[in-house]
């Protein structure tokens, strides 16, 4: 059974930065793509970044230049997050999909703010 943990969560200042990690209990290269997303308050959960063949990225338009997707091409995939903005404030989830099958880890509880 496939499980993803993330963690890296927790409050921050404006401006500054945190780092998600997401643990999954399979090969990365399993999968088709992996995957970040969030969810605020009264709001659809949205993709945030994600990332295909190892190396192939995608990132919202509102975290462009501020967020990085990585892995360490093994069970883990990192969300690096700079320049934090009260709006960023939100669950995140992690990921992981093979052919139309979704995967989803339990959340990380991120909260910018001052």
């Amino acid at each position: 059974q496939v499980q993803l943990v993330e963690s890296g969560g927790g409050l921050v200042q404006p401006g500054g930065s945190l780092r998600l990690s997401c643990a999954v209990t399979e090969n990365f290269f399993s999968f088709t793509g992996m995957a970040w997303y969030r969810q605020a308050p009264g709001k659809q959960r949205e993709l945030v970044a994600s990332l295909t063949g190892g190396i192939n990225t995608n990132y919202a338009n509102s975290v462009k230049g501020r967020f990085t997707i990585s892995s360490d091409n093994a069970n883990t995939v990192y969300l690096q997050m700079d320049r934090l903005k009260p709006e960023d404030t939100a669950v995140y989830y992690c990921n992981a999909r093979r052919g139309r099958t979704n995967y989803w880890g339990q959340g990380t509880q991120v909260t910018v703010s001052s």
